[in-house]
């Protein structure tokens, strides 16, 4: 009798785990980001923002259609190069990922949001700037950013209107980030009634940059413009001050970050440089993001170098519309995710049509004795 009474509660057990596990929902998010390369620490960064993200989710125990999920984080490395980029992505779409944050790069997201496109899996970049992400009229295509005719339009009306630069020079990398806001930035310089005076180019591999600068320096710039990244920014500043070239320093969000006092060697001065960044808190909601960055902090033991917190909201957005959706299945729940509406500590994001945040905010910034300190929040 107690062996049969044993053998209908293991018996049980066993049905219950089973039925526990069918109860069980595993949903696969796919992060990339250039974590080998001249930046690896910003897609390191980026992939520290979902592994957060993700690790929070589990804990809280997230319910999808009646099941409770288990997700997982799929990190690829793309290393800012748009071939190694596609493959990844194919790579992700094969492991059958139920959406994808990333990539950092525009130059990577551009031809990888093809990719999910044609498999149909919702796609969030959280710091993709160039406007063509969401102008091919891909619906899975989604940014948590200001595009860069927010970002470089702000910077050229600041250059011209607050720096008072007469003598303007823009360099940029030739990617697709670089290229696109540097565009961006000397159309709006002249519609502000300022002069760009030089133009040069660069790549985002570059060390030596003694021809274009000496050439920016015949034209006695007052204002210097750097579309690209700041592995290349931080060493063109300090061959600047070798050159004697004393101008105030401008640029994007990919120059925006705590790095760049170090991989300039000490030689930014301050006030010196004026970056923006795609995003911006105020007010109240400044709060949830001082508390980010000490949770960053402590669970990493490193600072947010730059887009951390919007690869974070990225995934919480997703994760709420599939919640909202009862289903991870990406055809059912992006449509949700196209309309749905949330408050991270990035700020409130909601998308327009075209897949692009709404009213984006951007914060311009600037360093002193080597720390990045801000100016303002402007939309």
């Amino acid at each position: 009798m107690q062996v049969k009474l044993k053998a209908i509660v293991g018996a049980a057990l066993i049905t219950l785990g089973a039925s526990a596990f069918a109860q069980e929902l595993v949903v696969k998010i796919g992060h990339v980001g250039p974590t080998s390369g001249g930046i690896a620490h910003l897609g390191k960064d980026n992939e520290n923002g979902a592994r957060m993200a993700i690790d929070e989710l589990n804990a809280k125990g997230v319910t999808i259609g009646g099941k409770k999920a288990k997700f997982e984080l799929l990190a690829e490395d793309d290393a800012g190069d748009p071939k190694q980029g596609t493959a990844v992505a194919q790579k992700l779409v094969d492991s059958k990922v139920n959406g994808v944050i990333g990539h950092l790069n525009s130059g990577t997201t551009i031809p990888a949001s093809k990719v999910y496109s044609d498999a149909g899996i919702p796609q969030i970049s959280p710091s993709a700037t160039n406007p063509k992400y969401t102008r091919n009229g891909y619906k899975t295509a989604f940014r948590v950013v200001a595009d860069d005719v927010h970002l470089g339009g702000t910077l050229g009306r600041y250059a011209v209107n607050t720096l008072k630069g007469k003598s303007i020079a823009v360099i940029d990398d030739r990617t697709a980030y670089g290229q696109g806001v540097a565009e961006e930035f000397e159309k709006a310089v002249k519609a502000a009634g300022g002069k760009v005076a030089e133009r040069q180019f660069t790549t985002d591999k570059a060390t030596d940059f003694t021809a274009i600068l000496t050439a920016v320096k015949s034209k006695k710039p007052d204002v210097v413009f750097y579309g690209g990244m700041d592995a290349v920014a931080g060493p063109m500043i300090r061959q600047m001050k070798q050159l004697g070239i004393n101008a105030k320093v401008v640029g994007g969000d990919g120059i925006c970050t705590g790095e760049l006092p170090k991989l300039a060697a000490g030689a930014m001065s301050d006030d010196q440089v004026v970056c923006a960044e795609a995003g911006g808190v105020e007010g109240k909601q400044k709060a949830g993001m001082e508390k980010f960055r000490a949770d960053f902090k402590k669970k990493f033991n490193t600072d947010v170098q730059l887009y951390a917190p919007y690869v974070y909201d990225a995934v919480n957005l997703m994760v709420a519309a599939m919640v909202k959706a009862g289903s991870a299945d990406p055809a059912k729940y992006l449509p949700e995710l196209a309309k749905t509406k949330y408050s991270g500590v990035t700020g409130d994001i909601a998308f327009d049509e075209k897949g692009d945040i709404k009213n984006g905010a951007l914060t311009l910034f600037t360093y002193k004795g080597g720390k990045r300190q801000e100016l303002a929040v402007v939309r």
